[in-house]
């Protein structure tokens, strides 16, 4: 069942309060945190704690980002009504469900099964229906491209070619750059077909993309 309280919905509004003092300005952003239910992402032991910016563990060694995480990468984005959008890492379906608040088209790969169909049961139950595969991220959904943003949420080891080449020109792609503990968050803007343009936003830490390994159950 599930449960969104006034309870729940006030401790939403504080995590707002609290994106918006730690500089997260676009407030239809900040609107779309304030609907999505994050308490119902995450197992039962951390619900207690669901709308602290904290990052928590989902199973398959990967993590719900810190909500602060999401809503920075969400205002890269600069999402327009009607955007197609391409996730790499559906994860627990909580960035997801945000990109659905914002009016876009969300498709998004996962290539751990599990988390592909969990958050593919959760993100339906709650009204959302993105594309959702079961896929590899580094080889993006190419009959489905181009697309106007591409949004990484996990440790990319490089900018993958096949994903450049599925944005559109005048299309940004959020990605965390780096394989040590930390990563680089970095908005590409694709200025043609050849020729990017690369902004660095600050250090930001995720879990790593997976590459050139078997998929996971």
């Amino acid at each position: 069942m599930l449960n969104d309280t006034y309870r729940h919905k006030g401790m939403r509004r504080k995590l707002v309060e609290l994106l918006r003092s730690k500089g997260i300005s676009d407030e239809a952003v900040l609107e779309a945190i304030d609907r999505v239910p994050r308490h119902l992402f995450l197992d039962n032991a951390f619900i207690n704690f669901a709308y602290k910016n904290q990052a928590f563990p989902i199973g398959s060694d990967q993590t719900i980002s810190h909500p602060f995480t999401v809503a920075f990468q969400t205002q890269l984005l600069e999402l327009k009504p009607k955007d197609k959008v391409l996730e790499i890492g559906t994860g627990s379906g909580y960035q997801c469900s945000v990109l659905m608040e914002m009016g876009v088209k969300v498709l998004s790969i996962e290539r751990h099964r599990s988390l592909h169909m969990k958050s593919k049961k959760m993100l339906n139950s709650l009204g959302y229906f993105p594309k959702v595969f079961f896929g590899d991220g580094f080889k993006g959904q190419p009959s489905y491209a181009p697309f106007d943003k591409i949004i990484i949420t996990a440790a990319a080891p490089f900018i993958p070619e096949d994903l450049k080449k599925q944005l559109k020109v005048g299309g940004f792609m959020i990605i965390p750059l780096g394989e040590s503990e930390k990563q680089e968050m970095q908005r590409l803007t694709k200025v043609s077909e050849t020729e990017f343009k690369i902004e660095t936003y600050g250090e930001f830490s995720f879990v790593p993309m997976l590459q050139d390994k078997s998929f996971k159950s």
